[in-house]
């Protein structure tokens, strides 16, 4: 009953609107530009009626595929890394991932993460040693810098982060 009075007010309020020669204002190409990163992993999508603003991580978090792949974003990568090694039946993991993207959000690109499950990537797991959920691992110019297990503060985070980044 309530939606059908709130569509009810909506549609009203639409169509008493006057707009140019009885017809829906033309799209504007302002209007169709692709959403971009502002400051702070803010996305601005510019509007000629309004600006939409919306939190997402820039291009800073990634899922890890397989193996090339991680040779190719973490190993090869120019930019320092915080791999995180999780799973999804893990409820540390969970807590530490959201708080982790954040952190490494707020350095706006002088460092990116690498999200790798376990379950689907045993062998990467394997091969850096990941005993326990969740771990984290610093990688600089392909080598492992520092590592943790467990659940850290925002202060430890970014402590950990200042030191990667140098």
């Amino acid at each position: 009953m309530a939606q059908r009075l709130l569509l009810r007010r909506f549609l009203t309020s639409v169509i008493s609107r006057k707009l140019p020669q009885g017809r829906w204002a033309p799209l504007t190409s302002k209007a169709l530009q692709t959403p971009q990163c502002g400051p702070g992993g803010l996305t601005v999508t510019p509007s000629p009626a309004r600006t939409v603003v919306t939190t997402r991580a820039c291009s800073t978090t990634f899922n890890i595929q397989d193996g090339p792949d991680f040779q190719d974003r973490v190993v090869n990568s120019q930019t320092p890394v915080v791999v995180d090694f999780h799973a999804q039946w893990c409820g540390p993991c969970k807590i530490l991932g959201p708080r982790l993207e954040k952190m490494v959000a707020k350095q706006r690109g002088k460092v990116v993460m690498a999200k790798v499950d376990i379950d689907d990537h045993t062998d990467l797991a394997i091969e850096y040693e990941v005993s326990a959920v969740p771990t984290v691992l610093a990688i600089k110019n392909g080598d492992v810098v520092d590592k943790f297990v467990g659940i850290k503060d925002e202060d430890q985070l970014e402590a950990f982060l200042k030191k990667l980044i140098g």
